[in-house]
């Protein structure tokens, strides 16, 4: 695979330029088995829609098509579960969550994880994300294999995570 250079010039970052060195959605980390792309977590709704509004250019062009955004505000009905399940940006920023490279948070770098990009934050990203088995956990126990009604914001949390929270 020959190395893509990508340069970015969005509202939140100017003048940042990264390489893709792996195939789209290949060569993950042995311990990171995300079970929804980014594009399908786009399309069920996630974030409010107001994600990454600023930066489309910079991925494929079919990871938006009929997806509900807004880049006005965060609209908790996009959300595939119906409810708010995010924090505000400036309290990822505040507790430290927020890789400087990626300012967006967590998502983007899982978009550019998942084109192909590697980058020095992808062990602590990695680590968060297997974090969050400890809300599967909480929703195996507490609800019916099935229930989409029971814990939808903890289950909107986890499909935010691209573990696919429909299935639990």
């Amino acid at each position: 695979m020959a190395v893509r250079k990508v340069a970015v010039n969005d509202k939140m970052q100017k003048g940042y330029v990264y390489y893709l060195t792996e195939p789209v959605g290949k060569n993950f980390d042995l311990q990171f088995k995300p079970q929804l792309t980014p594009k399908q977590m786009l399309a069920l709704g996630v974030f409010g829609g107001k994600y990454m509004t600023d930066c489309q250019k910079e991925f494929p062009k079919d990871w938006f098509v009929k997806v509900k955004l807004d880049s006005e505000k965060h609209d908790p009905l996009k959300n595939f579960f119906g409810v708010n399940a995010s924090q505000p940006l400036f309290v990822w920023r505040r507790k430290g969550w927020i890789y400087h490279e990626d300012p967006h948070g967590w998502f983007q770098w899982y978009g550019r994880y998942y084109m192909g990009r590697r980058c020095s934050d992808d062990v602590r990203q990695i680590k968060r994300w297997k974090a969050i088995a400890r809300h599967i956990a909480q929703v195996k126990k507490n609800c019916q294999a099935g229930d989409l009604v029971c814990r939808p914001k903890q289950r909107q949390a986890i499909l935010h995570w691209a573990y696919d929270s429909r299935k639990i």
